[in-house]
């Protein structure tokens, strides 16, 4: 499978990419070399479902149409509703079918063959995609595309297609049809790709070392605060991966044009849980709260029914196991907890105990979240974090962990903040900076893909951790 963290990727695919995109200036021609790279990154991973992405850019084009020339009459509403029922149909198919009947033998002890139906890669993502496009253009927020290939390339760009980010059509609309692109949109764009690979192969490769070491065999045999230091460095190396993968997405994409959102802004700086998802997967957040929140319940809008909606489906988007349902609804419960304080009286709880408070919720959640296996194995989870499992508190191993990836556990606690910002803040404030800290900032990003692009000539290749989903 090809993936961004790849040497074939970085120093073959991408600058191939580069050049033939740049050997033309008109759009059409140029889009056309995104359409035939994006269907050659996509095969290279699974070339078994190409024809799906290609059919589903189809089907949705034309319901799209449908939508956007009838609106608000019955052949728009019927489009929308067929819509939504292929695409989640599509979805419930691949990712829940054997997940249901396993659950129905269980349940009413029957013997239904479970079908091992092979999960087609980016497949979640490109769903929720395809669905805003949909209902976007049912609630004329966006005008329906006119031309398919423009709307091939949306359905399949290669930076988003695989593990997102969730980039919807209104925010690549426009440079879909026309773009300029200039020194500083290649110059930030491959800062941010530098940065995306070396928090993937510096940091959260390593990390999950780590993480295998004390949670990859179980938790009867760790110390308790070693439980609590695997699943803590656990939630490391998920932000450095999935962040280091949205920054290479926006960096690609911001290459060749295109201005992406941010997926995340810095999410572990949290005063409190909502917070956190605010800061935190945004674009699955955001497609959830748009489509999904204010949906009526029994004929209508119900506020806490619509959030435990919301968490239910998030749990059940990232996975066909009750971990990851469990693991949603244990977070919706926390922000319904914070909604019933408000906002005022979570300010009257001091700083230091709202974000003690919150980093152990979310050790414990990405603990439940590490728990996909089965029931069993979160059980084991919390008895081991609640110190049942007769190990003792702490343990050599332990010690010895922290003292020999002491410095790489530094770089990670520091890359958790916004230190990048601040000399953007400092060059705002001072113009005539502004071209030290250029060469600075380039000869940073140049070192980090050295280092990021010897580190994967001896690695053996982790692919990133949202491919899954």
């Amino acid at each position: 499978m090809m993936t961004f963290s790849r040497l074939f990727f970085v120093f073959l695919f991408f600058p191939i990419c580069f050049l033939c995109y740049f050997a033309t200036k008109k759009t059409s021609y140029r889009n056309a070399v995104l359409i035939l790279f994006s269907l050659i990154f996509y095969a290279c991973g699974d070339i078994s479902f190409l024809w799906l992405v290609v059919a589903g850019a189809v089907i949705n084009f034309i319901l799209g149409r449908l939508i956007g020339m009838y609106p608000n009459r019955l052949p728009a509403k019927v489009s929308l509703v067929l819509g939504l029922l292929l695409n989640l149909g599509v979805l419930a198919i691949f990712k829940y079918t054997g997940f249901f009947i396993e659950n129905l033998n269980s349940w009413f002890s029957l013997s239904l063959p479970v079908p091992n139906i092979p999960l087609p890669l980016g497949i979640s993502f490109f769903t929720f995609r395809m669905i805003s496009y949909l209902i976007d253009c049912a609630w004329g927020k966006v005008a329906y595309e006119k031309n398919f290939f423009n709307f091939l390339l949306y359905a399949s760009f290669f930076p988003v297609i695989i593990s997102g980010p969730i980039a919807r059509y209104e925010t690549m609309r426009a440079d879909l049809h026309h773009r300029t692109i200039s020194a500083d949109d290649i110059s930030i764009g491959f800062s941010r790709i530098a940065v995306g690979l070396g928090k993937k192969v510096i940091l959260a490769d390593h990390l999950a070392a780590i993480v295998e070491q004390f949670l990859g065999n179980g938790f009867t045999t760790q110390s308790t605060l070693g439980v609590w230091y695997g699943v803590a460095v656990y939630a490391l190396q998920m932000y450095f991966d999935f962040s280091g993968y949205s920054d290479m997405a926006i960096g690609i994409a911001r290459v060749f044009g295109f201005r992406l959102e941010e997926n995340f802004r810095h999410p572990f700086m949290c005063r409190n849980i909502t917070e956190f998802w605010q800061r935190w997967h945004i674009s699955l957040g955001t497609f959830f709260r748009d489509y999904l929140l204010y949906v009526p319940i029994f004929g209508k809008r119900r506020k806490i029914g619509g959030l435990l909606l919301v968490w239910f489906c998030t749990g059940l988007w990232h996975g066909a196991s009750w971990n990851y349902i469990i693991w949603g609804i244990y977070y919706g419960l926390f922000i319904l907890m914070e909604m019933g304080i408000g906002k005022k009286g979570m300010k009257k709880i001091p700083a230091i105990i709202r974000h003690l408070c919150n980093k152990v919720i979310l050790i414990v959640g990405f603990g439940i979240f590490y728990c996909t296996e089965s029931l069993t194995q979160l059980g084991d989870l919390f008895l081991a974090m609640g110190g049942q499992n007769g190990t003792g508190l702490v343990d050599a191993v332990l010690i010895t962990s922290v003292q020999n990836n002491l410095f790489l556990l530094l770089a990670a606690l520091l890359g958790c903040f916004p230190l990048l910002e601040i000399p953007k803040k400092w060059m705002a404030k001072n113009p005539a900076a502004n071209l030290t800290f250029s060469v600075v900032g380039t000869v940073l990003a140049t070192c980090i893909l050295i280092v990021s692009g010897v580190l994967m000539v001896d690695a053996t290749n982790m692919p990133f951790l949202y491919t899954n989903f």
